[in-house]
């Protein structure tokens, strides 16, 4: 692969998530990890440099503060025109007290700021699962879309519980540039889908808002937003389901369950989005559930239960349907086991030529297993009981499980494992070398780091992580020399750059100069002192 055929990369995946209407050098973040294939990178950063990010002239420049945690990745559009309050660069952070806002991304301002519980309602509580806690709002990260409405769109998925009990899962469509509700906005999530599993009555699954949340980002492809789901704490009954929704309409269009004649099969993947190709292919890796080891004339499980698996799902013509899969020869000891593909996110790689010159269009997802799994997209291997029949796989890849996902920059894949070191994996010929070409020196704690990207078209590449102690860390490292630390917030004196308590699964945001992080507590912005 070239080197330019990297620098076009967010070049390729914005028509389909987006139509853009601003300049294609404006530097935006609209969707969780920069863009559909989820690379994680920005390749407009013309600010930020290796040159310049260093303790002596970078740091916490403010923070913000919000009403509740932030586990969504913040968010950011330039050049936004707000009746009656200019233009401005906004940043769009969602929290989990249903709330979201609007703040000049500069300054830290509120411009505007709108919560969304009903009259009498309050977020969800934790649904008996400490893995959220103390409270449930908006967990993933919304998708924003110039061309919707009069300003653009954001879209944002929140989970509330009325004064009776009830809990309800809706979706918002806001104004970007006002925060009002769009298009009849916003409507209740339910749905039935045809099946005998877990939660099923009379042959449907039935969509249960109080047993399931949503924590993969939102995924906006051909005019349709996808939301994706799993359970609280493996509680039963569940299984995976993925509901999409015309944008401007806000119709659901289409309804897809992993496990539909069995249990489990959840998407959570540590919030990180479905991945979509230029063709609205949807990819993504299920957690541990039931998967048919039977298989049809096709060689897809005979019940259609792909527990623990790596999918392609197709939308052509706005229906969901699975096209392709792989799942791996023990799957059934590790969804026993609990060391299962869904605390993975994919990552939808740019085309690649192989040794023999031919073009492979691949993809790659890891999870609790510690191995890295690269798929042809044109043929992912399905199920083989005595082997994995993959395009290649790396067995100790990672030295502990990966929650989360890997960035993607220059032909170079970059994971960050729990209790593991930041690796770089360059590919030669359409592949991964086996060994990191580099690796940091900090090992990150329980979730390991969802690395981004910044960087000027192939230079100045720089790997950002946010590392989940109880004072936050930024990380700051050379992309092309991962030993070489630039910079991290614990270097300056006093705690000068200390901005806030760790929170996991935080991706975080560069833009314009500046890196946004959340915390429990809000967000910390750094840049040029």
């Amino acid at each position: 692969m070239t080197r330019q055929a990297a620098a076009l990369l967010n070049v390729m995946f914005a028509p389909l998530i987006l139509a853009v209407a601003s300049p294609t050098s404006a530097q935006e973040v609209l969707t969780y990890h920069n863009d559909a294939a989820r690379t994680g990178q920005n390749l407009n950063e013309t600010i930020l440099t290796p040159g310049n990010v260093s303790v002596n002239t970078f740091g916490k420049l403010f923070t913000i503060l919000t009403d509740g945690k932030v586990d969504a990745q913040p968010l950011y559009v330039s050049a936004v025109v707000m009746p009656g309050k200019g233009t401005h660069n906004v940043l769009f952070v969602a929290t989990e007290h249903d709330s979201v806002y609007a703040f000049g991304a500069a300054t830290g301002i509120t411009l505007w700021h709108r919560n969304l519980l009903k009259q009498g309602e309050v977020p969800s509580d934790n649904r008996n699962c400490s893995e959220m806690a103390p409270e449930i709002g908006i967990t993933a990260t919304p998708v924003i879309d110039h061309a919707a409405g009069v300003h653009g769109t954001i879209y944002v998925l929140a989970m509330s519980k009325s004064p009776s009990g009830e809990y309800f899962q809706r979706l918002h469509a806001l104004d970007v540039a006002t925060g009002e509700e769009e298009f009849g906005g916003p409507v209740d999530i339910h749905a039935t889908f045809p099946g005998t599993g877990d939660g099923s009555n009379n042959g449907s699954l039935i969509f249960n808002p109080k047993k399931y949340k949503s924590r993969p980002g939102l995924l906006l492809v051909n005019n349709v937003v996808y939301t994706s789901w799993g359970s609280h704490c493996d509680s039963r009954p569940y299984t995976g389901w993925i509901i999409g929704y015309n944008e401007t309409s806000l119709q659901q269009v289409n309804v897809l369950d992993t496990t539909p004649n069995g249990s489990g099969g959840s998407l959570w993947s540590s919030g990180a989005g479905l991945a979509a190709d230029v063709s609205g292919n949807i990819y993504f890796l299920v957690a541990n559930g039931t998967f048919d080891t039977t298989p049809n004339s096709n060689g897809f499980p005979d019940k259609g239960d792909f527990g623990n698996g790596f999918l392609k799902v197709s939308t052509l013509n706005d229906q969901l349907a699975v096209t392709d899969y792989f799942d791996m020869f023990n799957t059934l000891a590790e969804s026993t086991l609990d060391v299962d593909l869904g605390s993975g996110g994919a990552l939808v790689l740019p085309d690649m030529k192989d040794s023999q010159e031919q073009v492979r269009h691949l993809a790659v997802g890891a999870g609790k297993d510690r191995k890295i799994y690269l798929v042809d997209r044109d043929n992912m291997g399905k199920f083989h009981p005595t082997a994995n029949k993959i395009y290649q796989e790396l067995p100790t890849a990672l030295a502990g499980p990966e929650y989360g996902m890997p960035a993607y920059f220059s032909g170079t894949l970059y994971y960050g494992a729990v209790g593991d070191a930041i690796r770089a994996f360059p590919f030669l010929n359409g592949r991964l070398l086996k060994l990191p070409s580099s690796i940091t020196r900090t090992k990150f704690r329980f979730p390991g780091a969802t690395p981004s990207i910044s960087a000027n078209g192939t230079t100045n590449g720089i790997v950002w992580a946010a590392e989940n102690t109880a004072v936050a860390v930024l990380h700051a490292y050379d992309a092309g020399n991962l030993a070489r630390e630039l910079y991290n917030s614990n270097q300056a004196t006093s705690g000068r750059d200390h901005f806030g308590a760790g929170n996991k699964f935080i991706t975080p945001t560069i833009a314009n100069g500046r890196v946004y992080v959340g915390t429990t507590t809000g967000v910390g912005v750094f840049g040029l002192r």
